[in-house]
């Protein structure tokens, strides 16, 4: 583990001179710092932005080749089918990047001119690698201050109150984390911080166990305001305060959209005591509850940006921040309060902040950061592989990839990069006879809490599901996680490759790459800094597997998924009611 100290005389690393807030979270996390503390200095660079990969060269001869006997028909059909839906509704998630709204065309459309030729049942060499270095080599991080970590630190060594240790416990947490170890001291001590740590290592309890115990010595409402970028992950949260809380009297509340704001505003006004909110909503009760609401916020003695990459990103349509900071701005000043942000992706310049100046009496910044030679902290039991599709028979390959003899029986998350595309596999696979269920921006709030209930308890085996599932949900059963669309920022992909291998277990990431993903891959694997392997499971030969049991049956299904979204009905097959139907 890898921790910084900001103590005088600590050199000040280079890269901190013009302080570039540049490839995660761009100009941002300036803009947020300007909230977080008054005596931040504003970005002077306006193109700090986030990095969308959005555009790729152009590569042919990708081991799996087009198929031709592909209706025409079906390929119109599908084409305005999704033109149709794109033109009634706003379909890229709230995570979706911008440069996701652009379309995928499901049917077979060679706007670039490649020939198509018959499918093969020979396997092809990957091009994926070609013209790149053998090994990707990590950039060198900076080498902060290490402090030592004693292998056999309990919770009561780093300071907690025995009613925590005994509830982490009840909840079979008897062991803190590198993070936990690293963070929960310097919380206690009253310390901001800056904490980083691969997926599913602990960092929510890393930051609700310190806050717990400092309420306790001093139950004020409202003394925490925790915030999330996604519903799901606010629902996580609230419910392990509830739990680690048990003991005490805590009264947290949830405020998310998707959910009548009255009750929202009633309990607000009642003062609880920890606040976990999504940012868009929570700026919609402090612009409509009036001096209610603020009241309650200007007593807040800690804030929580929780997968703070995402929250303060800007540059895209979807960015959070001006909800974050009206949110913050609601707060007592830095000075006042305790901030702490929490990520799974901490850069060097990220890092840099502690080099920045301070207000008057405030304690020097903290930064923990672990697995620091491996900045991006993948899982060490995850393993990365892709696998070469013809663009117009994803389906078909993604079918036959689930029912795999390795496959078949596993908890399987795929991530689809729009909302359409989510809904349309999820009919698509249950006509397949998959146990599947959905999770994006468009259900309403109750069927996405009822899906991911489904999803937890293993009535469905597969989720399919837009970026609002990539960040923070911990569920340790899930084995596979399947890109369908390969994702446009590469920090998204690692969040979403996260949902696999948590907690030291071991799990499996696949990727379907057409002949235009090609430069994504690339980008993804020079950010990550580790190859993708080629898919591979004994004895198995996918196209083969596509050719004898797929084609026909995929074929069929797909046309008939396409009709059922067209009528508007559910996923059961039952028509929604008030439902127009499209043209």
């Amino acid at each position: 583990m890898l921790c910084v100290y900001d103590t005088p005389g600590t050199p000040t690393h280079p890269t901190t001179k013009a302080c570039p807030i540049g490839v995660i979270i761009g100009a941002g996390l300036s803009a947020a710092f300007q909230i977080l503390d008054p005596a931040f200095p504003p970005a002077n660079n306006p193109t700090n932005k986030t990095i969308y990969l959005s555009k790729t060269p152009k590569h042919t001869n990708m081991g799996a080749k087009a198929v031709t006997d592909v209706h025409e028909s079906d390929a119109s059909f599908e084409e305005d089918v999704l033109e149709s839906l794109s033109e009634h509704s706003e379909d890229s998630d709230s995570l979706d990047s911008t440069s996701s709204r652009k379309r995928r065309r499901v049917a077979p459309v060679d706007s670039d001119g490649e020939e198509e030729v018959p499918l093969s049942t020979v396997a092809v060499p990957s091009r994926i690698k070609s013209g790149k270095p053998a090994s990707v080599a990590s950039k060198a991080a900076p080498l902060p201050i290490l402090a030592p970590v004693d292998q056999n630190t309990t919770f009561d060594s780093l300071g907690l109150k025995p009613w925590l240790v005994n509830s982490l416990g009840s909840m079979a947490i008897r062991r803190p984390t590198g993070i936990q170890k690293g963070c929960i001291p310097e919380i206690l001590n009253g310390r901001d911080c800056i904490g980083g740590s691969r997926t599913g290592s602990g960092k929510t309890v890393a930051f609700t166990a310190p806050i717990l115990q400092k309420w306790a010595e001093d139950p004020i409402g409202i003394y925490a305001l925790i915030l999330t970028p996604t519903r799901e992950l606010a629902l996580q949260i609230y419910e392990q305060v509830k739990a680690i809380s048990s003991p005490q009297s805590l009264k947290p509340i949830l405020i998310t959209g998707g959910v009548d704001m009255r009750p929202q505003a009633l309990a607000l006004s009642a003062r609880p005591h920890i606040v976990i909110a999504t940012p868009g909503r929570l700026a919609d009760h402090i612009r409509t509850s009036g001096e209610d609401t603020i009241i309650g916020l200007r007593r807040v003695k800690v804030v929580v940006l929780d997968e703070a990459d995402r929250l303060l990103a800007s540059g895209n349509a979807g960015s959070m921040l001006p909800a974050v900071s009206e949110c913050l701005s609601a707060l007592p000043p830095a000075s006042d309060r305790q901030t702490l942000l929490f990520t799974a992706t901490v850069t060097p310049e990220v890092r840099a902040l502690k080099d920045l100046p301070r207000a008057p009496g405030k304690l020097p910044l903290f930064i923990c950061e672990i697995d620091a030679a491996n900045p991006l902290a993948l899982p060490a039991g995850l393993q990365q592989m892709h696998l070469s599709v013809p663009v117009t028979h994803r389906e078909h390959y993604l079918h036959m990839l689930l029912l795999t003899e390795a496959n078949v029986n596993k908890s399987v998350i795929i991530f689809c990069n729009r909302t359409v595309t989510a809904d349309y596999l999820t009919h698509l696979l249950r006509l397949l006879a998959h146990r599947v269920t959905a999770l994006h921006s468009k259900l309403p709030q109750r069927q996405r809490t009822d899906n991911l209930a489904r999803f937890r308890a293993s009535a469905a085996r597969i989720l399919v599901a837009t970026d609002v599932a990539a960040r923070g949900l911990d569920i340790p059963e899930v084995g596979l996680v399947v890109n369908y669309d390969v994702p446009r920022d590469a920090d998204d992909y690692i969040h979403r490759v996260g949902r696999t291998a948590r907690a030291g277990r071991k799990g499996q990431a696949v990727t379907l790459v057409g002949q235009r993903d090609v430069g994504l891959i690339k980008a993804i694997e020079e950010r990550v800094g580790r190859d993708m392997e080629a898919w591979e499971e004994e004895g198995v030969n996918l196209e083969t597997r596509v050719l004898k049991d797929a084609l026909k049956v995929v074929g069929e299904k797909r046309r008939e998924a396409w009709v059922e979204i067209e009528e508007g009905r559910e996923v059961g097959g039952k028509r929604k009611t008030g439902m127009r139907r499209l043209a």
